[in-house]
């Protein structure tokens, strides 16, 4: 049976708690606007006990609206109750739900404490990022005189981007000005919104290099080096990174540029080459962030030319992951270049792999690269170690230091080492333009890897004697077998002189290894350097064949009988350079000369007898050489202490009185980039003897290739990127990461133990998590408000009351949240122990481990991480997330009150007429406007999606148009309290922060949008002119404009809502930051639902819809609306 509120009973709904009925049969649509209520769906006349259940936590406040007293009238003869149901309790459970008309402001004791604490969390982590394990800055400013050539002539005839994107070719003012090409084509393609002259610093170190070094350098133009002709690509600046379109289409358009630079070379016009050599047929490609991307992806393209790039070096590229995923397209793209990739070099025979020529480096900033994580230019799980490698700036001999975003393309001390690299790499005598693969990782790998790493390798093993050394015995020194060579001062003598050591033989006992340390460079040459590192073998020939075998003669016995002649190999080619340490010493990049530094195992060594230390110095010096043969036993030191242990308690090391030179701990347990600690080493006591240097530390990960070098060791910051959260995990073929290494050189003829202890350092690890997961405020929200809106319409169907945003927080604090989280943490410390045992090999228990697949997708759920020891990170950010959509609740509220202030100053009124019972507002909220009017403008605007705009445009309309409608719908709550009018308001209000949640998802595309539109490239996105991704938003919106309140649902439907929310809430968390774009698409799907819900009180016809969208009555009265 239904009932119809009388006018005057509408009236005091706004000033009291009683409601007179009138009967009605024949209304069938029940509006909120005129306050007409469905007896089976709107009746405020509920159980007792439910209406106390759900209002339990309710308290009056100050804000709240207290109806004038007066008694109850009865109930009319005519006025039908429920069964069960008196007047008397009628009206209770209406005063009760008064009770509810709360200010939107409040917020409970659980609630603001909870916010607050997440709140001071939140600055402690930020603070911690910006304060606490910082990477000192070491890069010098590249400075360059430069000019661009444009050529207009690539056209639309070449490409289809021509319009948009263009193509210059770099010359340096003063050394080469000439437009032709004449070297080989090397190309710059720069990131996301780059610019083409972010080439200028490493063009320019190419051109200075080869005309002040390489041309006058013989040797190097006979191996096959030339100048280079440096290329720039000019995207206008796109937003690579957030759209996957965009990033094809830059692969289509360099395809096409690298075709036209190599016709370059077959045009006589345009080139100055010389005829003898080869035209080329590959160019070398540089990219910078998105750049790097771009270029793998050109391989993957259909106009990809076979064999026209075999060389591609990437500098602080996201290659194993998107560094967003708000777009389907990019995630898509993603995918299918990395499967390619890694289907490649899948392959058993060279001849089915097309990337077997391909050689790939990437070099990563490090910590201070806060643009892009680091631990995603990793290509562990994309490229074997045969083809490429991932390598830190710190560890790059000469450079050790990190390097921001932009650094990496003006830093000195990395553009050299590139640039240099190229020359070594290059071969102008084949068509290709470089050396073979095997020789190109070979040079790459000595320019670019300190040389200290177990896969070294060795020059002397390949090369031939090429020095003759002839002693006699007053000119050299034998050391002692066994026993240390120590040389504190150096050219004491007026002549050169050995000292020689015997090396040990094969087989002897302990492992034995040959480390040497120095102040003083290794040079090769007769006239280089005051010292020579020489590992010889006895000569048994006649005085006169000396000169014929050998480019270097050092005869150190003055032409006597009786001396030994020995054929020995230069030790300088395999130099290391290690960051000078004293007590002076500050940063390892620091202008100090470096250390020379040597280090062979003994199976390297097994064709030489000796090693000769020639000390050639003319006049005493304060240099210093230190050079022995230690037991691995004593140098290597294994920490077998597990992760919670490290974490808990720490560990402490001892460095002993009677120790080699360099000594190494392996901590296997820390390999993850989530964790810092602090190292604290003791004095080093030398006593009588003036230490020769102070201790130097280099902490390092064999994959990726990173090291950090500390000078003048006293308190070092330990972070390293190593398994990170998210990432992929590696080939088959690649290595296994084996932890942090901390290798240790110290002065051994100090005779002190040195005490080391490690701790973790939990402000810098809490600092970590920002670069690593700043993208969970993307998804975590959404998990939050879901819960929130679950609530809401939970009681609202229940008890007819919409509590605020606030009110249900409070809720959700209390029950749904700890429970929630609380199976999320299970299900995080599941996936960490899964991946934890298929990374130790018990998935593979029983079956053959070479034949399972990789699972590369296996980090991607929740938050990525793969050790159970990071559990309480979802609670953690649940929390913090929560704290985050009350700033965002109380921010849109704010800026609600705000927008309504003009309005409401417009309709001041005195009070007594605001509140006159005999009148109706006489400037009502929500005016009646055409239903044909919002038809047809929700028709245009589909329309336009179709067709122009990407439906995230349109979605920024929507929020615009419910920011609007929570203006109005706030302003008639303020001037009519009713509890009807606040549900209203606190539905639209909280449809809009769940917009809002989704509103980041969206503006990245929009972004790419504009940017096309400010360049004039008008090509519509083919992949954003879905209607249905927008329809039931703009749908629901149009809905709420007209005032219309949802209907409460019935049981069943009832669960479909907390289903969907629920749903929602749970995808969030566990496919949120993996999937960030399917989000807009989940929450699309409860717009539609809602919307249907509207439509359930109405007709499923032409007329019910017109009925809906106008808000009037079947008679076609207009009525006020709120």
């Amino acid at each position: 049976m239904r009932r119809k509120l009388s006018s005057s009973a509408e009236e005091d709904n706004e000033g009291s708690t009683a409601n007179h009925s009138q009967p009605n049969h024949d209304e069938k649509k029940k509006t909120f606007s005129t306050a007409k209520y469905d007896r089976t769906r709107h009746s405020d006349t509920l159980d007792r006990r439910k209406v106390e259940k759900a209002l339990a936590p309710a308290q009056l406040t100050p804000d709240t609206w207290t109806p004038p007293a007066k008694p109850p009238p009865s109930p009319k003869k005519s006025e039908v109750l429920p069964a069960g149901q008196t007047g008397e309790k009628m009206l209770d459970a209406r005063a009760r739900r008064n009770l509810r008309v709360r200010s939107p402001w409040s917020c409970s004791l659980l609630t603001l404490t909870a916010t607050l604490s997440a709140l001071l969390f939140m600055f402690y982590i930020l603070h911690s990022f910006a304060t606490r394990q910082l990477d000192s800055k070491g890069c010098d400013m590249y400075y360059t005189s430069s000019m661009f050539y444009h050529f207009a002539d690539f056209d639309t005839e070449h490409t289809r981007f021509a319009s948009k994107y263009s193509l210059h070719l770099y010359r340096e003012i003063g050394y080469d000005e000439d437009s032709k090409v004449k070297g080989v084509p090397v190309l710059f393609i720069p990131g996301n919104a780059g610019s083409y002259k972010q080439a200028r610093s490493l063009a320019s170190e190419t051109v200075r290099h080869y005309y002040n070094n390489v041309q006058q350098n013989k040797e190097a133009l006979s191996a096959g080096a030339t100048s280079i002709d440096f290329f720039s690509v000019d995207f206008n600046e796109d937003f690579t990174a957030f759209h996957g379109q965009t990033l094809l289409d830059q692969a289509e358009y360099l395809n096409d540029a690298v075709s036209y630079i190599l016709s370059l070379y077959h045009d006589p016009r345009r080139s100055q080459r010389d005829p003898a050599l080869p035209d080329p047929s590959s160019v070398i490609l540089i990219g910078h962030s998105m750049g790097g991307v771009a270029a793998r992806a050109m391989l993957t393209m259909p106009n990809y030319q076979s064999n026209s790039v075999n060389t591609i070096i990437t500098i602080s590229a996201p290659h194993a992951r998107s560094p967003v995923s708000v777009d389907s397209d990019l995630v898509r793209t993603y995918q299918r270049i990395n499967d390619y990739w890694r289907e490649a070099y899948s392959q058993k025979w060279a001849s089915d792999n097309h990337l077997w020529h391909v050689t790939l480096i990437s070099i990563a900033g490090g910590s201070l690269d806060t643009t892009v994580p680091s631990d995603y230019a990793s290509l562990a799980s994309l490229v074997p170690s045969t083809h490429g490698f991932t390598v830190f700036t710190s560890s790059i001999p000469g450079m050790w230091s990190g390097a921001d975003h932009i650094q990496t393309t003006w830093c000195v001390q990395l553009v050299r080492p590139i640039a240099r690299s190229i020359f070594e790499a290059l071969d102008v005598h084949r068509p290709s333009q470089t050396k073979t693969r095997a020789e190109r990782m070979r040079v790459f790998k000595r320019w670019y890897l300190t040389g200290i790493e177990d896969t070294a390798e060795k020059m002397l093993l390949h090369k031939e004697p090429t020095t003759l050394l002839t002693l006699e015995d007053q000119s050299n020194s034998i050391n002692p077998a066994g026993k240390r060579l120590v040389l504190r001062t150096l050219g004491k003598n007026d002549k050169p002189i050995a000292h020689v050591l015997p090396i040990p033989p094969q087989g002897t006992p302990g492992q034995k290894k040959f480390t040497f340390l120095s102040n003083l460079p290794l040079e090769q040459g007769a006239d280089g350097g005051h010292l020579d590192v020489l590992f010889c073998s006895v000569l048994p020939l006649q005085s006169g064949h000396s000169a014929a075998l050998f480019s270097m003669n050092i005869d150190l016995s003055d032409g006597r009988a009786g001396s030994t002649r020995l054929a020995c190999k230069n030790a300088a080619s395999d130099r290391i350079v290690l960051p000078a340490s004293y007590r002076t010493s500050v940063h390892p990049f620091d202008k100090s000369p470096p250390f020379s530094y040597l280090q062979y195992e003994l199976e390297d060594l097994g064709e030489h007898q000796f090693v000769a230390i020639v000390d050639k110095a003319s006049g005493t010096t304060r240099a210093w050489a230190i050079a022995e043969f230690s037991d691995a036993s004593e140098s290597i030191v294994s920490v077998n202490t597990g992760l919670r242990r490290l974490v808990a308690l720490g560990s402490r090391l001892k460095l002993p009185a009677e120790r080699p030179l360099m000594t190494r701990f392996e901590i296997p347990a820390l390999h993850s980039s989530l964790l810092a600690f602090k190292l604290r080493m003791g004095n080093q006591v030398c006593g009588e003897n003036a230490e020769l240097f102070t201790p130097l530390l280099r902490q390092y990960l064999s994959e990726p290739h990173e090291s950090r070098y500390v000078v003048n060791v006293k308190e070092a910051n330990v972070s390293l990127h190593g398994i990170a959260p998210f990432m992929p995990p590696p080939l088959p073929s690649q290595a296994a990461n084996n932890g942090l290494s901390l290798q240790f050189w110290t002065d051994p003829t100090c005779g002190s133990s040195i005490d080391v202890s490690l701790i973790v350092d939990i402000s810098g690890s809490m600092g970590k998590l920002v670069i690593r997961y700043r993208t969970v405020f993307a998804a975590f929200p959404l998990l939050i408000v879901a819960l929130v809106l679950r609530k809401q319409f939970k009681l609202y169907d229940d008890s007819g009351v919409f509590l605020t945003f606030m009110e249900s927080m409070d809720f959700c604090f209390r029950t749904s949240m700890p429970l929630l989280f609380l199976a999320l943490t299970v299900l995080g410390i599941s996936l960490a122990a899964s991946s934890t045992a298929n990374a130790t090999g018990w998935s593979n228990w029983g079956t053959n481990a070479t034949e399972s697949a990789v699972d590369y997708t296996k980090s991607d759920l929740l938050l990525g991480s793969q050790d159970p020891i990071f559990w309480f990170l979802v609670p953690m950010f649940g929390l913090l997330s929560a704290s985050f959509c009350v700033v965002i609740n109380y921010a849109a509220l704010g800026v609600v009150c705000l927008l309504q202030m003009p309005s409401r100053l417009l309709a001041l009124r005195p009070k007594w007429r605001r509140h006159d019972p005999t009148k109706k507002t006489s400037m009502p909220a929500f005016a009646a406007t055409s239903p044909k009017r919002r038809i047809v403008t929700a028709s245009v605007l589909l329309l336009l999606v179709s067709t122009v705009i990407p439906y995230q445009f349109a979605y920024l309309v929507a929020c615009i148009v419910q920011i609007a409608t929570c203006v109005r719908a706030f302003r008639y709550a303020q001037e009519n309290r009713s509890a009807a009018n606040h549900n209203f308001y606190n539905y639209v209000h909280s449809i809009l922060i769940l917009m809002l949640c989704v509103l980041p998802i969206n503006i990245p595309v929009l972004v790419v949008w504009i940017h096309n539109l400010a360049v004039h490239w008008l090509t519509p996105f083919s992949s954003h002119h879905n209607v249905l991704s927008i329809m039931p938003f703009i749908l629901l919106v149009e809905t709420l404009t007209s005032g219309q309140m949802i209907p409460r649902a019935s049981v069943w439907l009832t669960y479909v809502t907390n289903a969907l929310f629920f749903s929602l809430a749970v995808y969030a968390a566990v496919y949120g930051i993996t999937f960030a774009y399917l989000l807009h698409h989940i929450v699309n799907g409860v717009a539609a639902w809602l919307v249907a819900l509207h439509f359930s009180s109405s007709d499923l016809s032409l007329s019910g819809l017109t009925r809906i969208l106008d808000g009037d009555d079947k008679d076609g009265d207009v009525k006020k609306r709120p």
